[in-house]
C-alpha cells in the first residue's frame, strides 16, 4: 500500500516527512553499531579489555535509560524541529569523537554522549509523526520509519567495512556520524509544523487534522492530564510489564554490541568477511516484527480474547530464542548465523506485542507515560547485562554462560507477564 492508495486527492507532503524520519532513524542504528563492528580490530589496536568493553556498552545504555526520563519533555516545551535536530547534532558528534578515543574512558565519553543524543530518536519520530498523521494513517506511518532500524542494521556492515579497510577504523566513526549532521541541514529546511509549512495544501492539512474535529467524542477514561509515574507504579500490570523489559530487553543489545565478536574469536570472521552474516541477521530480524504482530492480530480475527492473543503472540517469540543455547557447542558458522538471525527474527515479533500490550492495558493518557517508563526500565537491564557480560567473557573467555541466559531470558519475562498482568485486557 503506498501514499496515493490512502489519499490520492489530498497531497503527499506529509510523507516527505516519514521520508526524513525513516533515514534519521537508519543513521541513529548506524552510528549505534559502528564500535561492535570495530571491536575485535579496535581492542587489538588500542589493548582495550572485555570488562572495558561491558563498561563502555553500560556507558551508552545508561545515557540511554538517562535520556528516556526527560527528552519527552524537552520535546514537548521546544517543538520536535529544534529538539530533533539538536540531538542528532549530539548524537552525530559524539559519533564522529569516537575517532579521537585512545582508551577506554575516551571510547566511554564518546558512548555516553552518543546514547544520550539517540534517546531522543523514537520520543521526537512519534511526537512528528503525530503532529503530521491523521490516527488512520499513523500505525502505517510509524512502521515506514521503524524499519529504517532494521535497514541501518543491514547498511552499516557495508559502510563501516568498506571504509576500515581503505581509510582505517577512526575514519568510519567520521563518515558515518557526519551523516547526521547532513541530515540535519534537510530536517531544519523542510520540517515544520503542518500550520506553519508552506507548501501544505488546504486539503492536506484538513485531512492531517481530521481527528481534532471528533475529540470530543473521546470516551471520559481518555481525557484529563497524563499521570505520574508513582501512580502507574501502583498498578501490577506496570510491574509486570518493566520487569519483563528488564529482563530480556538486553538480549537484542547483546546481539547487536557483540555478535561480531563473537563470530571473530569462535569462527575467525575478520571485518571483510563480516558483512554478508550481519546482512543476514539483521534482513531476517526485519521480518521478525511483521510476523509477531501477525499472530496476535490473527488470533483476534478468529476471535480469541486480546489477552490471550497478545501472550500466545509473546510464547511464541519467547519460545524461538531458547535455541541460542545450542550455540556454543555447534560448531557450525552458518549454523550459529541462523541461530543468531532466529532469535533477532523472535525479538523484533516479540517487541511488536510488548509494546501493543501498554495500548490494551491502558488508556490513550498513559500510554506514552507507561511507554516511556517501561523503556527505562529495559535500559537499566541493558546497563548492568552490559557489564556483566564483560565480565563474564573476561574471566571466563567463553559466550557459554551469557548464551545459556539469553536463551531462556524471554520466557522469563513471559512468566512475569503471566504472572502480573490481569487476564483481560482493556482493549
Amino acid at each position: 500500500m503506498n501514499s496515493s492508495q490512502l489519499s490520492p486527492r489530498v497531497g503527499h507532503y506529509r510523507w516527505r516527512i516519514i521520508a526524513l524520519l525513516f533515514f534519521a532513524t537508519t543513521i541513529n542504528y548506524i552510528d549505534r553499531q559502528v564500535l561492535g563492528m570495530l571491536k575485535p580490530i579496535i581492542t587489538d589496536d588500542i589493548h582495550i579489555s572485555e570488562a572495558d568493553y561491558g563498561y563502555i556498552v553500560s556507558a551508552f545504555q545508561a545515557a540511554y535509560a538517562v535520556g528516556l526520563l526527560f527528552i519527552g519533555r524537552i520535546i514537548d516545551k521546544f517543538g520536535t524541529r529544534i529538539s530533533y535536530a539538536v540531538a542528532i547534532v549530539v548524537w552525530s558528534l559524539a559519533g564522529c569523537f569516537h575517532a579521537a578515543a585512545r582508551g577506554a574512558l575516551g571510547f566511554g565519553i564518546a558512548r555516553f554522549f552518543l546514547g544520550l543524543g539517540e534517546s531522543a530518536n523514537f520520543p521526537a519520530a512519534i511526537k512528528a509523526t503525530a503532529e503530521w498523521f491523521p490516527v488512520k494513517e499513523r500505525a502505517l506511518a510509524t512502521g515506514i520509519f521503524n524499519a529504517g532500524s532494521n535497514i541501518g542494521a543491514v547498511v552499516s556492515p557495508i559502510i563501516v567495512t568498506c571504509v576500515t579497510v581503505a581509510y582505517g577504523w577512526q575514519m568510519a566513526f567520521i563518515i558515518t556520524g557526519a551523516l547526521g549532521l547532513v541530515w540535519m541541514v534537510f530536517w531544519l529546511w523542510c520540517y515544520r509544523v503542518p500550520r506553519e509549512a508552506k507548501g501544505l495544501s488546504r486539503a492536506e492539512y484538513d485531512y492531517i487534522n481530521q481527528d481534532e474535529k471528533t475529540a470530543s467524542a473521546a470516551a471520559p477514561e481518555e481525557e484529563g492530564p497524563r499521570p505520574t509515574w508513582w501512580a502507574l507504579m501502583k498498578q501490577r500490570s506496570t510491574v509486570g510489564i518493566c520487569l519483563a523489559r528488564f529482563v530480556c530487553d538486553w538480549v537484542w543489545w547483546f546481539f547487536l554490541f557483540w555478535t561480531p565478536d563473537f563470530l571473530e574469536k569462535a569462527y575467525g570472521v575478520h571485518i571483510q568477511q563480516m558483512v554478508l552474516p550481519l546482512i543476514v541477521i539483521y534482513t531476517f530480524s526485519s521480518f521478525g516484527g511483521i510476523a509477531g504482530g501477525y499472530i496476535s492480530s490473527r488470533l483476534i480475527a478468529l476471535g480469541r480474547s486480546v489477552g490471550f492473543a497478545r501472550r500466545t503472540g509473546l510464547l511464541v517469540c519467547a519460545l524461538l530464542v531458547i535455541p541460542v543455547l545450542l550455540i556454543p557447542g555447534i560448531g557450525s558458522l552458518w549454523g550459529s548465523i541462523l541461530i543468531i538471525s532466529l532469535a533477532c527474527f523472535a525479538h523484533q515479533g516479540w517487541a511488536s506485542n510488548i509494546y501493543t500490550v501498554v495500548s490494551d492495558y491502558y488508556p490513550k493518557s498513559s500510554v506514552a507515560t507507561m511507554t516511556s517508563m517501561s523503556s527505562f526500565a529495559g535500559s537499566v537491564g541493558g546497563v548492568l547485562a552490559a557489564s556483566f557480560v564483560g565480565n563474564v567473557l573476561e574471566i571466563t573467555g567463553s559466550y557459554f554462560v551469557v548464551f545459556m541466559i539469553a536463551g531462556f531470558a524471554y520466557l522469563m519475562a513471559w512468566a512475569l507477564l503471566q504472572a502480573f498482568l490481569p487476564r483481560r485486557a482493556r482493549a
